[in-house]
């Protein structure tokens, strides 16, 4: 292992792929530890949430590696690390989890309680999630690694599948965890609003649940025709600010089952502004009495780029009262992958779930990445994938 490399936020608007430090076998705040492995980074994806961060939405310091969607290949392991072995290729969860917190043991990872000094819940390469050294990059260290990490059964029918498996490590199970806790079933009426990654793949894992009917909202036209080539019933947000009077063309009356919000904080109203509760509260309007909504969307305690005062500490204009008078469920937070990635990679292995193509995943060099975020940015119907060594271009 040498000459690592890896995505640094430079500030708004401005990533570079830079020399960074080679991985150890310490916690951020400098144990030593050795339930740790070091991974050869195979593939490591482009988030929406780290668009958040690079557009100055947060308060992500200036030099942070980012990246929390990672698969790899184990190349070095701690001595407290007993179920992996060396050449194991797996899947990264996101959350970085102990495994041993009443949180974790009720595998509630996405709020473990010991992995992050300032709050519940730890991630890679984000901002106020602990301090992890992020993976997209050439080789990364993932602690509590027997706990955390998914092993690809067959290193060989893995690769075959590498693009489907890479989005185990977020957007495949944070949009199931958004559809499951949405309550979708056999036969629901579903509306998504996001046509980006998220809600695509929410919209996936809705149709695998056995919806009757997915529905996909967004303002962005070139998304909503993938949308819609991939089997999913779009809604084009720029001709109406009624959404109830969209989905009742659709399903005949103004109302669904279950409504994910795959947006999040940086909504978008009809009138073009940023209007951060917009979607939350079309979610209380169209979803049936006693219905639910999953909010995998993400929603920030600070934003300091809010146009709202309130929005910049976290606070939504919501017509919450609209929600309770309809006894709606609602769930929020960090996914808790490990709950969900062990089954959506069955899924995906047995050609259940195609979601690369879903998400029109398209691979590209880890030193291409700012062009991917550039593109990603302006609102590109791709859910970018890096290549730090180039094997993905080679099982393809």
């Amino acid at each position: 292992m040498s000459g690592n490399r890896g995505v640094v936020y430079l500030g708004p608007g401005k990533v570079e792929v830079q020399s960074i430090d080679d991985p150890k076998f310490s916690a951020p705040d400098g144990r030593k530890i050795e339930h740790a492995v070091i991974l050869r980074v195979v593939s490591t994806n482009i988030c929406g949430s780290d668009q958040h961060m690079v557009r100055g939405r947060t308060t992500a310091p200036q030099g942070l590696v980012l990246g929390h969607e990672i698969t790899g290949e184990v190349i070095e392991k701690g001595a407290d690390v007993e179920m992996l072995n060396v050449g194991d290729l797996v899947s990264v969860p996101f959350n970085v989890a102990c495994g041993r917190c009443r949180t974790c043991r009720t595998l509630d990872t996405g709020v473990c309680l010991t992995v992050n000094p300032a709050r519940a819940g730890g991630a890679f390469g984000y901002v106020d999630m602990g301090g992890w050294i992020g993976g997209q990059a050439k080789y990364v260290m993932v602690p509590y690694a027997d706990f955390n990490l998914l092993r690809f059964p067959d290193k060989d029918r893995a690769m075959a599948k590498i693009r489907d498996l890479t989005m185990l490590s977020d957007i495949l199970p944070t949009g199931f965890h958004g559809a499951v806790k949405a309550g979708v079933g056999v036969g629901s009426t579903v509306y998504v609003a996001g046509a980006g990654p998220v809600g695509l793949a929410a919209a996936a894992s809705a149709r695998i649940l056995g919806a009757a009917v997915v529905m996909i909202g967004d303002f962005n036209k070139e998304r909503l025709a993938h949308a819609k080539k991939v089997g999913f019933e779009p809604v084009d947000l720029s001709q109406s600010d009624r959404l109830g009077e969209m989905v009742a063309e659709i399903v005949g009356v103004p109302e669904v089952d279950a409504a994910i919000d795959a947006v999040g904080f940086e909504a978008v109203g009809h009138s073009g502004k940023e209007q951060p509760a917009v979607v939350l509260n079309q979610m209380m309007e169209i979803t049936r009495a006693a219905g639910s909504i999953g909010i995998p969307g993400l929603y920030v305690t600070e934003d300091p780029g809010a146009s709202e005062t309130a929005a910049k500490q976290g606070n939504l204009s919501l017509r919450f009262g609209l929600g309770w008078a309809k006894a709606q469920s609602f769930h929020t937070g960090q996914t808790p992958v490990l709950r969900y990635n062990r089954q959506l990679m069955t899924a995906i292995l047995h050609d259940r779930l195609p979601i690369a193509d879903i998400v029109n995943a398209e691979i590209i060099s880890l030193e291409d990445a700012a062009k991917g975020y550039e593109s990603f940015d302006k609102g590109a119907a791709t859910k970018y994938v890096l290549d730090p060594h180039g094997d993905l271009g080679k099982a393809a």
